[in-house]
């Protein structure tokens, strides 16, 4: 069994706690033991001196577009023939891990069962990538979010309870872990947030019936407060955006605050408003209107959720032109900065979080006795800064269920101290 033993190290554990200095010792693919201050007797294990850097949890992205292609257009995700397209789609999972994610719940995949060969091709060791939940295509409805009228398309387009419900069959038997519906699509009129409820009572129901069944999770895109509150009605697990919830949705919300998970999933917007020019894309003024409202609107509902202890957790749709697969450590940011969290609290809703999210709770997101050892090593301190975490040339070494992705260079506590 191989040990490896990190010293030197200030740990950030994933719970919220301050850091401390200690150091962490890792036997197969499981933290063995934490200490404080010096070890001793530390027997056949690989030491690495960390020089003083963070040892904290790997990241997890709780709203996951792996094979959405950095698209220009939603027209455009499903551009490339299937064989390239599961090929790119493992060049992101390559990306996300080398930026520090080393756990990604999938938002929706464009194709049929993409995710789940890319799942277990990754389990199976065929090929790096982060832990993966994979998911259905996004189910959406006539006329609703997603539907563009093509049968290729990243959406799936059901109508009734009875069709939703066969798909979830067939996505259960195909070995997805979770159901991607579209209660809301975005409605008309002078306001840019208006949000129409597009799936009724009984489509949602049906969903969360099978999913009940089949031991599978629910995840919906819900901005209308109509929708947010049918999906805590009907046990919708992931609840996406809440973009317009009301009082009512959010004493709902906090009510099944043990069950219940948020990603307001604000790199689309923010991308758009604050970086669409950078990667060539012209944005309208009802578009902008729109973009600052949602960042407007979604800060204050967030952080309200956040005094409520409802589970908020960063994922922002990344794999648009304009929001790109390794921008996702920004979202920690905009925790910070707009949804009024400290740095460590941001941390903690993606790692210890983000571990409860992926099905592992106490044993994944922490650094702790009996924790998988999915690991970063970061030079600096992101609970003082936590935009370094966007910089994967600060990760001296990842390390995901015990073996390194990212080796440290030798002589690493040489290096750190020659480089401050």
């Amino acid at each position: 069994m191989v040990e490896t033993l990190f010293t030197n190290v200030s740990v950030i554990g994933g719970t919220g706690a301050e850091p401390f200095d200690g150091a962490v010792l890792v036997k197969g693919n499981q933290i063995a033991a934490v200490s404080r201050g010096d070890v001793e007797n530390i027997g056949d294990a690989d030491i690495v001196d960390g020089g003083g850097a963070t040892l904290m949890p790997g990241l997890t992205d709780a709203h996951a577009h792996l094979s959405f292609l950095d698209s220009a257009t939603l027209g455009d995700i499903n551009a490339q023939s299937a064989e390239r397209h599961i090929l790119e789609t493992a060049k992101n999972a390559r990306k996300m891990l080398d930026h520090g994610f080393t756990s990604m719940f999938s938002g929706s995949s464009a194709r049929d069962n993409l995710e789940v060969a890319l799942r277990d091709a990754i389990n199976a060791g065929d090929i790096p990538g982060p832990r993966l939940k994979a998911a259905t295509r996004q189910m959406t409805v006539t006329g609703g979010f997603g539907d563009i009228g093509r049968e290729d398309a990243y959406s799936l387009v059901l109508d009734g309870p009875e069709a939703f419900r066969k798909a979830c069959r067939a996505a259960a038997r195909a070995g997805v872990d979770t159901f991607k519906i579209v209660p809301s699509a975005q409605g008309t009129g002078p306001d840019p947030l208006a949000e129409d409820t597009a799936m009724s009572d009984d489509e949602v129901a049906a969903v969360c019936a099978v999913a009940r069944q089949r031991n599978r999770m629910v995840a919906a895109h819900a901005r209308s407060a109509e929708a947010v509150k049918m999906c805590v009605r009907n046990g919708v697990q992931v609840i996406y955006h809440a973009t317009l919830a009301d009082d009512e949705a959010k004493d709902m919300l906090e009510a099944a605050r043990d069950r219940v998970f948020v990603a307001p999933a604000m790199g689309l917007p923010y991308g758009r408003l604050t970086e669409g020019e950078k990667y060539g894309i012209s944005t309208d003024d009802f578009t902008r209107a729109r973009a600052e409202k949602e960042i407007e609107t979604v800060s204050a509902t967030m952080a309200d959720l956040r005094k409520r202890g409802v589970r908020v957790l960063p994922g922002g749709d990344y794999g648009f032109k304009w929001n790109p697969h390794g921008r996702n450590a920004r979202d920690l940011q905009m925790f910070v900065e707009l949804f009024a969290f400290t740095p460590l609290e941001a941390i903690q809703a993606a790692t210890q979080a983000g571990g409860e999210l992926m099905g592992e709770p106490g044993r994944l997101g922490l650094i702790t006795e009996g924790a998988f050892a999915d690991l970063l090593l970061v030079n600096g301190d992101p609970s003082k800064d936590i935009a370094i975490l966007q910089d994967p040339d600060r990760f001296l070494a990842i390390m995901k269920d015990g073996t390194f992705h990212k080796k440290p260079a030798d002589k690493l506590a040489a290096q750190q101290v020659a480089a401050e």
